[in-house]
């Protein structure tokens, strides 16, 4: 207990004096719980002592017993010893006799099995010389196994004179099977009715003799029954290209001819498909001579009926002696490639691909369960494909030319064909061109992908990308062309194009067009990677095809708003005709304004109907972007614009502006709505300030006019004052004050001569700078400024919003120039 504890206790204890009293009795009670701790401690210390005293006797006793226990595992450990002596005394003799019985049993196991072989080998040389090949064949196995027990006494000369005389009876046996066969095929087995069960027999004795002799009867038979296949194809008669497809109905006439003679033959041996392999590999090197000493072209049809009948005749091996991986059925997905298909359309395709494809895994366990044992052999199941037909991938240039050709060609009467009008009903909006060109290719694909899937199909597709390119340029050359216009000077691009209604929607096909041909030429890509050899498949990509069809999309659409801005210029002209100088009132809104309405009205629902949701925000956003910027050098175009002139033009912009927003929902596409209305009161906001600018009395419009333009010039302010109507004489004391405060000039707007074009000026800044040094310019109204730069801080994203927030400031004045401007 510390002692602010040891406080805190006697506080507690005795809180006041008259508690004192029970000091002593306290003390009493201490002193004896002291007495008692002392009391315990002595004890515990002798009990501690005697321990110690005894644990060391105890410590004593243990040691006294290990030593004594040690003592007694040597003295077993020595009898032990002495024990196992004596017993190996007493075993000595029978561990000898042990020895002599087991090499006597193997002496007389390795007797009889001697006695055994001998005779065996002696009834199997009787059997050789008889041509007992069944009996032969099983005598043989038998002497086969004998000799295996004999491998550790090779150098013992009884053995080795057995073993010199069993290859010699082996020997005689292989001369005698292949004497025998050589009869086969001859007409002997016709003569000879028991030919037939005596070459079969042979077949045992192949087996029981060494693979070897296996592989080589079976090639020898293979090579003489094709001996007469070669001196027939490869005369000058048959040995051309168009007599292909007699090479393979030879081979199928002779193994179906020969089929009941060949089951003489062991299934594991496979000997008709070792005798296709065979047949295969001589065929192709004829064939492949053929074409390397061709002096002229040859001819397509010829050349592709050769290639269609020799892949179809691997596919028929393949399917006879099952080799290779089942191939997946292109077909169907080359079918889809440019389909147009609504979701629960997608949604039960889907659905059913998967089901087939469970099916399909089903089937193929079952047929491995039931398979025959003997395609596991090896040799068996042997892929076919392009054993032959690859020999003819590098003589197919012809092939791709002409297919190059045939689809320029459908290419060329497509687009001649073409309405580039949509049918009523249809839901894609895309041109029947563009569906025919991709059905061509289609049919292209399935053509190519029948016959060959390696270089040839590649180099096909190098002719899709061509084809596509060329699609794309006619595309882009049905598109309208023009002069110059505003959106020119941005885009690079003619502007002043002149659209009627008809143009509009043919422009809105080529962008549905180039958008399914941008889409579809992707999933060609893909499929085309599917099928193609892997080899080649890093090579199949479309993005060069694609960016070309982008750059149609683009090229569409920004036609399309230089189409739409070209009809605006009768309506801008009259606008500048309007006699803004002399208007006694302010009206309803101007007739230009309705005539913008009407061109508006009449495209956009068009339009909205027509193009996708983004290809319909990104035009209207071309469209804010070009109308917005030509409206306001529009007013510069102007004369004069007196008070009520200006005043008018105001609620002409307003009205303007609730135009342009209405867009979306006149088109009926709002989705991107809240972004492009953004875009359009940004646009607009420049018009609605050089207008506030112009109303704003001449004492304090050039201070107006540095709040709202930060970035305004020298010329632009001058011709600002020539709209207000002032002389030169006016102009040139408030121009020199203008002057004087310097403000930051960039570059020129607006030209100073009127009867030249006035180009458009520069976008309104996105956020102000730094607020207070702009409100630092008006002269006298330091306060006020500071105080709207405070208010349009970080809201202040426009022009229109600076001048907002100097309003917001000058409300509470009462005098000053600001106040005066609002007050009028």
């Amino acid at each position: 207990m510390d002692k602010s504890s040891a406080l805190e206790y006697i506080n507690q204890m005795f809180p006041t004096e008259a508690s004192l009293s029970g000091v002593e009795p306290l003390m009493q009670k201490i002193h004896g719980e002291i007495r008692r701790v002392d009391a315990s401690i002595l004890s515990a210390v002798r009990q501690q002592s005697n321990s110690g005293t005894k644990a060391k006797e105890d410590l004593a006793d243990a040691t006294r017993a290990v030593e004594e226990l040690s003592h007694k595992i040597q003295e077993i450990k020595s009898k032990a010893e002495q024990s196992e002596a004596m017993v190996q005394e007493i075993c000595r003799d029978i561990k000898k006799l042990d020895f002599a019985k087991k090499n006597i049993t193997t002496t007389i196991t390795a007797l009889h099995r001697l006695t055994m072989l001998v005779s065996a080998v002696e009834q199997l040389q009787v059997m050789a010389s008889k041509r007992q090949y069944k009996e032969a064949a099983a005598q043989l196995e038998a002497v086969n196994q004998l000799c295996n027990h004999f491998e550790a006494y090779r150098d013992v000369p009884k053995i080795t004179e057995l073993r010199e005389k069993l290859n010699n009876i082996k020997q005689i046996l292989k001369s005698h099977v292949f004497s025998d066969f050589s009869s086969l095929g001859t007409g002997k087995e016709t003569e000879e009715t028991n030919l037939l069960q005596q070459l079969s027999d042979s077949c045992l004795v192949v087996d029981a003799l060494e693979p070897s002799v296996r592989e080589e009867l079976v090639n020898n038979f293979c090579s003489r029954e094709l001996t007469s296949y070669e001196q027939i194809f490869e005369g000058a008669e048959l040995a051309k290209l168009d007599k292909t497809e007699r090479r393979y109905a030879w081979i199928k006439r002779r193994i179906r001819t020969n089929e009941e003679i060949w089951k003489i033959f062991p299934a594991s041996w496979h000997v008709p498909y070792r005798l296709c392999i065979q047949f295969c590999k001589q065929t192709r090197k004829q064939v492949e001579s053929i074409l390397v000493n061709m002096k002229e072209k040859p001819v397509v049809a010829i050349l592709l009926l050769a290639l269609q009948r020799t892949v179809e005749f691997e596919k028929e091996l393949e399917k006879k002696f099952g080799g290779g991986v089942p191939t997946k059925d292109i077909g169907d997905d080359i079918e889809k490639i440019g389909t147009w298909e609504t979701n629960s359309q997608n949604v039960s395709k889907i659905r059913k691909k998967y089901e087939k494809k469970f099916a399909a895994s089903q089937e193929s366990e079952e047929n491995e369960n039931t398979v025959d044992k003997d395609l596991s052999v090896t040799g068996a199941g042997f892929n076919f494909r392009g054993m032959i037909s690859s020999c003819f991938e590098p003589h197919l240039t012809p092939y791709i030319e002409l297919e190059e050709k045939t689809l320029m060609d459908d290419l060329e009467k497509v687009v001649q064909e073409e309405t580039w009008d949509i049918e009523d009903g249809s839901q894609n909006n895309v041109l029947s061109s563009s569906t025919q060109l991709f059905s061509n290719i289609k049919k292209s694909l399935k053509r190519c992908s029948a016959l060959s899937k390696n270089q040839t199909l590649f180099n096909l597709f190098k002719v899709f990308q061509r084809v596509l390119k060329a699609y794309a340029t006619k595309l882009f050359l049905k598109l309208p062309k023009g002069g110059t216009g505003i959106v020119a000077a941005a885009t690079g691009m003619d502007g002043q194009i002149k659209v009627s209604e008809r143009d509009e929607k043919v422009i809105c096909y080529i962008v549905n067009s180039a958008e399914y041909c941008h889409k579809t030429s992707g999933e060609l890509a893909e499929n085309v990677s599917e099928i193609i050899d892997p080899h080649y498949a890093d090579g199949v990509d479309m993005s060069e095809v694609q960016d070309e069809f982008s750059a149609v999309i683009t090229k569409s659409l920004v036609t399309l708003v230089l189409g739409i801005e070209t009809k605006f210029d009768t309506e801008m002209l009259t606008m500048t005709r309007v006699p803004w100088g002399t208007l006694e009132s302010v009206g309803d809104q101007s007739g230009y304004v309705n005539g913008i309405n009407t061109i508006l009205s009449g495209s956009i629902p068009v339009l909205g109907n027509l193009l996708s949701p983004v290809y319909f925000q990104f035009f209207l956003d071309k469209l804010a972007s070009s109308l917005g910027p030509r409206f306001y050098a529009n007013i510069f175009r102007c004369k004069q614009l007196s008070e009520t002139g200006a005043q008018q033009m105001l609620l002409d912009t307003q009205a303007m502006k609730t135009i342009l927003l209405e867009i979306p929902s006149l088109a009926r596409q709002t989705s991107t709505a809240a972004s492009y209305s953004k875009f359009v009161s940004r646009e607009m906001s420049r018009a609605e300030a050089l207008l506030k600018v112009i109303l704003s009395p001449i004492d304090s419009v050039a201070d107006t006019y540095r709040a709202l333009f930060s970035e305004g010039t020298p010329m632009e302010f001058q011709r600002i004052l020539e709209l207000k109507g002032l002389k030169k004489a006016d102009q040139q004391s408030i121009l020199d004050d203008f002057n004087k405060h310097g403000p930051g000039f960039t570059q020129p707007s607006v030209s100073a001569a009127m009867p030249q074009p006035v180009p458009t000026p520069p976008a309104p800044p996105l956020a102000m700078s730094n607020p207070a040094t702009a409100a630092g310019f008006i002269a006298n109204s330091e306060d006020v400024l500071t105080r709207a730069a405070a208010l349009g801080r970080g809201a202040a994203t426009t022009g229109f919003k600076k001048f907002i927030a100097l309003t917001e400031a000058a409300k509470d004045r009462k005098d000053g120039p600001l106040r005066r401007l609002f007050n009028a």
